[in-house]
């Protein structure tokens, strides 16, 4: 009788550090106007810091420009300020009702650095994943240790678990793939 493991766990964390990943890549500054670059920084309001995206609509321009609109004109100065104290490396021109903030063409340089962080945000996924690899194949060793799976087993358990892993490293990848040639036009 051949035996079965429930890899639903693993999945579910790979899908997980799949979602940190796209977040994370989506974040990078390709030159390209999008409101992820900023939605998240955090502004002072009220005594408390808040992302900009729970204050302000954000909307897109052009290709290269957002436009910000505080829903409460009060904010204008600190979400302008948060904007200049992140590294987005665009200056915010603040008028009396929202924020233009106009995205510098990247610069060779500019481009490489952010082609290397994005192989470091890839790398440090491809941990995660191997660690969670890893507390599963334990898991599996431990139970043909115990009796409860036999040793056929753990090696077919092994075989589907390192398929599940390939399939999401093949996936972490595409996405940093699909970044870099974002970032390179």
């Amino acid at each position: 009788m051949s035996m079965t493991y429930d890899f639903s766990k693993i999945k579910t964390k790979a899908e997980e550090i799949k979602e940190h990943l796209k977040k994370e890549v989506f974040s990078l500054h390709s030159g390209r106007a999008n409101p992820a670059l900023v939605e998240d920084i955090m502004v002072d309001s009220y005594g408390t810091k808040i992302p900009i995206k729970h204050i302000a609509t954000i909307n897109v321009e052009n290709a290269r420009t957002l436009r910000v609109t505080p829903w409460d004109i009060s904010v204008l100065k600190n979400i302008e300020a948060a904007i200049s104290a992140s590294n987005l490396g665009a200056q915010p021109i603040a008028d009396k009702q929202s924020i233009r903030i106009a995205l510098p063409e990247l610069s060779q340089e500019r481009r490489k650095a952010i082609i290397k962080v994005l192989s470091e945000k890839l790398e440090e996924a491809k941990i995660s994943l191997r660690q969670e690899r890893d507390e599963v194949w334990k898991d599996i060793q431990e139970k043909e240790r115990q009796g409860e799976i036999p040793e056929d087993d753990k090696f077919r358990f092994k075989d589907e678990l390192q398929k599940i892993i390939d399939k999401a490293n093949e996936e972490l990848e595409e996405i940093a793939e699909r970044k870099k040639q974002e970032v390179e036009k």
